[in-house]
C-alpha cells in the first residue's frame, strides 16, 4: 500500500477534528457512549476524505521504463538484429535513435551521441 502523502493527511485530520467538533456541537450530547460514538463516526470520516484525495500521477515515462527493466543476466541484442532491413525507412521517425530504442538501447545511445541538445 502507498504512503499517504501530506495532502491526504492534511485533508483527513482537518475532516476528524471539524466533523467530530460540529456533530459534538449539534447533538449536544453529555454522555460518554454518545460523544464515542460521534469520535469513531468523524474518524470514519476523515479516513474516507483522506482515501478518496487522488494521489500524485507517477509519469508515463517512468512506469514505462520500469516495466521493461532488463536483467543484467538476459543477453543483450545484436546491432545487427537492431538494424532495419536495407532500403526500408520510417515515414514518421526523423531520428534513428527513436526509431530502433526498443529494440537496442544501447545502439539508440550512441545514435543520439551526435545529435544538438537544444
Amino acid at each position: 500500500m502507498p504512503r499517504p502523502t501530506a495532502a491526504q493527511l492534511a485533508y483527513g485530520s482537518a475532516t476528524v477534528f471539524f466533523s467530530t467538533l460540529a456533530m459534538l456541537l449539534l447533538s449536544q450530547t453529555q454522555t460518554g457512549i454518545g460523544v464515542a460514538v460521534i469520535a469513531i463516526a468523524g474518524l470514519g470520516l476523515g479516513l474516507l476524505v483522506a482515501m478518496t484525495v487522488p494521489m500524485p500521477a507517477v509519469p508515463r515515462v517512468v512506469r514505462r521504463r520500469a516495466g521493461r527493466a532488463e536483467s543484467p543476466a538476459a543477453p543483450a541484442a545484436s546491432p545487427a538484429a537492431a538494424a532495419p532491413p536495407a532500403g526500408v525507412r520510417p515515414a514518421h521517425s526523423p531520428s534513428r535513435a527513436r526509431r530502433w530504442h526498443l529494440a537496442d538501447p544501447a545502439a539508440a545511445a550512441r545514435a543520439r551521441i551526435g545529435e544538438h541538445s537544444g
